[in-house]
């Protein structure tokens, strides 16, 4: 999955949360449409409704308490800045679970930038087992 040159770790964590985030989502999102995509012939509108409802706030904050257990301390402070940085949910998410997605989607955006594809691929594995 890596597109780019690793970034070095040191430099990495003086990254803002809110940007790994913002990198996070993409790959997360990428992933699930692509796990959707390839799992059988489907109508655009069916892909797009299956998508919408895995990469949600809810459902990401249900995925993070899900795979916490298997994350290092590194990672469980990754999720931790990215959960506790200052940031404007929408009108129509819960804050909470959105606190805790940007946590996940920091945690995805770390990995992917340092260019770790081995951990975040499992990491992405645990998260969408289920979906």
């Amino acid at each position: 999955m890596l597109m780019h040159n690793p970034v070095d770790e040191n430099i990495l964590r003086e990254y803002s949360p809110l940007v790994l985030a913002y990198i996070g989502d993409a790959v997360f999102e990428l992933a699930v449409r692509t796990r959707i995509a390839v799992g059988g012939p489907r109508r655009i509108k069916d892909i797009h409704h299956h998508t919408v409802a895995v990469v949600n706030a809810d459902s990401q904050a249900d995925i993070i308490r899900h795979i916490s257990a298997e994350l290092s301390e590194a990672e469980q402070d990754i999720v931790r800045r990215g959960r506790n940085t200052h940031s404007h949910p929408p009108k129509n998410a819960d804050v909470q679970s959105y606190r805790m997605s940007t946590g996940f989607e920091a945690l995805l955006g770390y990995l992917y930038l340092k260019g770790d594809d081995k951990r975040l691929s499992y990491l992405l594995h645990l998260a969408l087992e289920e979906r």
